[in-house]
């Protein structure tokens, strides 16, 4: 009995784990760039260690496999993906991080699936019907970019007041832009992700790639902004620690995602994603004194409510699928057909033969 409640709470467990890994980055990485570390600096540093911690596990699960090969059209579908949903999202995301709190920066992470939905619906990978879950996944869309309007646009009266703002409103504009582009690389790299797979399933040494690809391209583009040998000095200590959780934390997120993932399915996974911005927003109000502005926690909370609706809406299209699956498999007309067939000879050729 004790190992069954075991696991099942494990699960969850980690999903809180990971929220807190993903917290502490964002709030680790918050306190270094406001040190003055470059924001392209930090990507490279967090990418080339995440692939020196993946590397081994690569190599390892790699030994003795032959079904799976890196050919030309696999590597430009890692690189195109490590490009958009590595080396651009994180790029975009930590630019944003400079000039806006990290309550502000998590809660419009949430955005990406209601994105992820207007995305694939306009390639025609997403269909909406007349269903309550094409309905719900709407509203949820709409509900989610009104919710980052609003945090983008009105910042309204400060809630809690401390002796450090974030910026006026026109960085804080930037910021959410960024922030908002950032996810849409993510949604982008989710649908992008699908083809990586079906061309190289093998996940660990592909994720391996993705960050050694990506500390690459985002060396070029530092280098290209900032010519200067001095951005990439590391001068306090925890610019170090940052940059060493950062890359342990991807390291250790990929793994417990993806088991949480093939456990319970990616809706269990998204429906902890708004724990890191509540987790986000008090660590970072008690140790970075960041302000909280009626706008940001307005639109925050519009955002979360709209991420549930696209999830349940997603979830009730998933069951409809499955049930309408099952009907037709269980259709009497298929039954019957099935029930005629194997009444037929297997060999009928053969036994008229003999017969003669």
């Amino acid at each position: 009995m004790k190992m069954g409640l075991m696991e099942y709470y494990k699960p969850i467990i980690v999903m809180l784990g990971c929220q807190l890994l993903y917290a502490g980055t964002s709030l680790f990485a918050r306190i270094a760039l406001l040190e003055g570390m470059s924001s392209s600096v930090f990507v490279v540093y967090r990418q080339f260690i995440g692939f020196l911690l993946m590397a081994p596990f690569a190599y390892f699960s790699r030994k003795g496999k032959d079904d799976c090969c890196l050919n030309w059209k696999s590597f430009w579908l890692i690189f195109s993906l490590s490009f958009v949903g590595v080396t651009v999202y994180n790029n975009s995301y930590y630019m944003g991080l400079t000039l806006v709190s990290t309550s502000v920066a998590s809660a419009m992470c949430n955005t990406a699936p209601a994105i992820t939905f207007l995305m694939a619906y306009t390639l025609g990978l997403e269909k909406v019907g007349r269903s309550w879950g094409s309905f719900a996944k709407i509203i949820g869309t709409v509900v989610c970019v009104s919710g980052a309007a609003v945090m983008a646009f009105l910042e309204g009266p400060k809630l809690l007041q401390v002796a450090v703002g974030v910026g006026d409103d026109h960085t804080r504009l930037i910021g959410c832009f960024l922030i908002f582009a950032s996810s849409c690389c993510w949604s982008f790299t989710l649908i992008l992700q699908a083809r990586v797979n079906e061309s190289y399933p093998d996940y660990v040494s592909m994720t391996a790639l993705m960050c050694l690809m990506a500390s690459l391209q985002s060396g070029i583009f530092t280098m290209s902004v900032a010519p200067s040998m001095n951005v990439w000095k590391l001068t306090t200590p925890i610019q170090i620690f940052s940059c060493l959780f950062a890359g342990m934390s991807s390291a250790i997120t990929f793994f417990t995602q993806a088991w949480c993932v093939a456990k319970r399915g990616p809706l269990f996974s998204a429906l902890f994603q708004p724990l890191c911005t509540v987790i986000v927003t008090v660590l970072g109000y008690i140790f970075l004194h960041e302000d909280l502005y009626l706008g940001s926690v307005t639109g925050g909370v519009a955002v979360i409510i709209g991420l549930y609706i696209v999830l349940w809406g997603k979830s009730k299209d998933n069951n409809s699928s499955t049930e309408e699956m099952i009907k037709k498999t269980l259709d009497p007309q298929i039954c019957e057909s099935c029930k005629i067939d194997l009444e037929e000879p297997l060999l009928p050729e053969k036994t008229s033969k003999n017969d003669d």
